[in-house]
C-alpha cells in the first residue's frame, strides 16, 4: 500500500518515504510516527497515544516527542509555521490534515506474491519485536474443556505484555484465528507480529499436558518448542504455574531470536535497538573482552535515542560488572559514570523493570546504597514477576546485606523460571554463595563448580569454590581453585574482599575469607 499526499508519497511496505520522487532518509521512530499520524487522519492524536504507539509507552520526555514531530515535519517539507501535514492541535495532541491517496504499490516482479510477501516480512521485521499468542489446540475431545486452555492463554498474554520490549497483540485479535486451519506465515502477515506462539492442550484423568512451539512469522521456522504437565487441583494455581512457565521459557528465545536478527543486520541502517541487542549479545557471554565491546555498543544505543532506558542501565550494568572482576582502569571514575548512568535509567524507565533491574544491581555495587538497590528491584518485580533477571539479581543484593534464605529463594526461582537462560552462571555463583554462608560447603562447591564450567574466567566463583573446598577439606582442589583465583583477579586480598563484594553480615565474610586462608589464598606469599 502506498499514501500520496502533497508531494510526498509513504510506502507502507518498503518503508520507504519519497518526496518529490527522491528518497528521503529517515529514523525508524520519525517513519512510525508519520505512518501512526497518517493511518489515523480522522482524529486527533493525543501525546499519550502517540508514545505508546511508536516508543512502546516508555516515559521519554516532552522534548523528544517535539523533536520527532519536527524531523516528520521536515521530512515532508511542512515546518511548524505551516503545519500543512501535521497540525499541532493545543493542549490535545497532533492530526495529519494533508489529503491522502491510496493506491497499491506497483510490483515490477512477476512473482507479485512473493514479493508482497518479502515486503511484508520487511514491515514486521523493522518495527519492534511482536508475538501473536494463538488459543491453543483442545485435543480433550472436550469442547467444555476449551475454557480451561483459554484462560492459560490469556495469563500468558497478559505476562508477555509486561516486557515493555515486546508488542503483544490483544487476546480478541488472535483468538479471531481459534478453529481456524491458517498458515503461520499469514498470520503473522495479517496481524504484523514476527512471531507466533501456538501448541495444544490435553486434558485426561486429572492431567494436563500443553505444548508450545515459538515460530518465526517470516520463515515457519521453530525457534523453541517444548512441553509441560501438570495436575489440575486448583485451576487458578495451575493457570498461574503454566503460563510462569511458558513465559520463563520463551522470553529469553525471542530476546536471542532478536539478538540473531540483529546481528546478521547491515551496519549502515542499525538503529538504537540494533546497538541494544547487539550489546545484549556480548554482555551475556560475560568475559571482559565481551564486556569491553558492549559498553560501547550501549552507548551508541542511548546516543541514537537519548530516552533508552534499558541501554542507559545496561552501560551501568557493564561498569559493575568489570567493578566485581576487578577490570577498572580508573576505579573511583568509573564507578561515579556508571552510578550516573544507573540513575538516569532509574529516571527514564519507571515502568521498565529490565531498566530498572540492571539499574537497581548497579546501584547497589557503585553507589554502595544496597536498601536503594533492593527497593528499585523489587520495583521492577512488581512490573514484571516473570523477569529472571530481575529475582537474580535482587538475590544477589538481598544475598550481600544479609538476607540469606530469601536469596537462595529467588536465585532458585529464577532458575527454575528460565533454566537454559544465557546467564545462569550468575544465578549458580548466587547458589554457591548463599550456600557457603550458610555453611552448606558440599552444595557451595557443587553450584560454584558448575558456575566454574559455564564461565571458566569467573574469578569469584573460584573464590566460593576454592573457599568452600578449604571448608571440606579438599586441600589439594582447594589450592588449585585458589591459584587460578590468583591469576584471575591478581588485586584481591583477603583483607580487601568487600572491594569485590559488598558483604555486610561479619559472619558471611568471616567465612568467605576463613575458607580461602585455609586454601592457601595468600596472593603476597605465592609466585605462581
Amino acid at each position: 500500500m502506498q499514501w500520496v499526499f502533497a508531494d510526498c508519497m509513504l510506502d507502507l511496505e518498503r518503508r520507504d518515504l519519497r518526496r518529490a520522487s527522491q528518497p528521503v532518509a529517515t529514523t525508524p521512530k520519525v517513519f512510525d510516527l508519520l505512518v501512526y499520524l497518517a493511518s489515523h487522519r480522522n482524529r486527533v492524536v493525543g501525546r499519550d497515544e502517540l508514545i505508546d504507539a511508536v516508543w512502546g509507552g516508555r516515559v521519554i520526555s516532552e522534548s523528544t516527542v517535539a523533536s520527532h514531530v519536527n524531523a516528520a515535519r521536515t521530512a515532508v517539507g511542512d515546518d511548524g509555521q505551516q503545519q500543512r501535514v501535521i497540525k499541532t492541535v493545543a493542549r490535545r495532541g497532533f492530526r495529519f490534515v494533508a489529503d491522502v491517496t491510496e493506491q497499491q504499490a506497483s510490483l515490477q516482479s512477476s512473482d507479485a506474491t512473493t514479493a508482497a510477501e518479502t515486503s511484508s516480512t520487511e514491515t514486521v521485521q523493522a518495527s519492534k519485536p511482536s508475538i501473536a499468542v494463538l488459543p491453543f489446540v483442545n485435543l480433550s475431545g472436550d469442547p467444555e474443556q476449551d475454557y480451561l486452555a483459554d484462560g492459560v492463554i490469556e495469563d500468558v498474554i497478559t505476562a508477555l505484555s509486561r516486557y515493555r520490549w515486546l508488542f503483544v497483540v490483544a487476546r480478541n485479535s488472535s483468538f479471531t484465528y481459534k478453529h481456524r486451519n491458517v498458515d503461520v506465515k499469514q498470520i503473522g502477515r495479517e496481524l504484523g507480529v514476527r512471531y507466533v506462539l501456538e501448541g495444544s492442550w490435553r486434558h485426561a484423568q486429572g492431567r494436563v499436558r500443553i505444548t508450545g512451539q515459538l515460530v518465526d512469522a517470516s520463515t515457519g521456522a521453530t525457534h523453541w518448542a517444548g512441553r509441560f504437565e501438570g495436575v489440575l487441583n486448583n485451576i487458578f494455581e495451575f493457570q498461574d504455574q503454566i503460563a510462569e512457565s511458558v513465559v520463563g521459557a520463551i522470553a529469553p528465545q525471542l530476546e536471542q531470536a532478536e539478538i540473531t536478527r540483529a546481528r546478521y543486520k547491515p551496519t549502515e541502517v542499525l538503529d538504537a535497538y540494533d546497538y541494544y541487542l547487539r550489546g545484549m549479545a556480548q554482555l551475556h557471554q560475560g568475559t571482559r573482552e565481551a564486556i569491553d565491546e558492549a559498553l560501547p555498543l550501549f552507548q551508541r544505543a542511548f546516543a541514537c535515542d537519548p530516552d533508552y532506558a534499558s541501554a542507559y542501565a545496561m552501560a551501568a550494568w557493564c561498569h559493575c560488572w568489570r567493578k566485581v572482576n576487578g577490570w577498572m582502569q580508573d576505579r573511583p571514575r568509573e564507578m561515579a559514570e556508571g552510578a550516573r548512568l544507573a540513575r538516569r535509567a532509574v529516571e527514564l524507565g519507571k515502568y521498565d523493570a529490565v531498566a530498572l533491574a540492571r539499574a537497581g544491581h548497579a546501584l547497589g555495587h557503585l553507589a554502595g546504597d544496597l536498601a536503594e538497590g533492593i527497593a528499585i528491584l523489587d520495583r521492577a518485580l512488581e512490573l514484571n514477576p516473570n523477569l529472571a533477571a530481575a529475582l537474580f539479581l535482587g538475590a544477589f543484593l538481598r544475598l550481600w546485606h544479609g538476607e540469606t534464605e530469601q536469596a537462595i529463594r529467588q536465585f532458585s526461582h529464577a532458575l527454575q523460571l528460565s533454566p537454559v537462560d544465557p546467564e545462569r552462571y550468575r544465578m549458580q555463583f548466587g547458589l554457591s554463595a548463599a550456600h557457603l554462608f550458610m555453611r552448606n560447603f558440599a552444595e557451595a562447591a557443587a553450584w560454584a563448580e558448575k558456575a566454574v564450567r559455564d564461565l571458566p574466567g569467573f574469578g569469584l566463583a573460584h573464590a566460593v569454590l576454592a573457599a568452600s573446598r578449604g571448608w571440606l577439606g579438599k586441600q589439594e582442589e582447594a589450592r588449585q581453585a585458589a591459584i587460578h583465583l590468583h591469576v584471575l583477579m591478581p588485586d584481591m586480598r583477603l583483607d580487601n574482599l568487600t572491594d569485590w563484594l559488598p558483604i555486610q553480615r561479619g559472619e558471611n565474610l568471616a567465612v568467605l575469607a576463613e575458607g580461602l586462608a585455609t586454601a592457601g589464598f595468600d596472593p603476597e606469599a605465592r609466585e605462581d
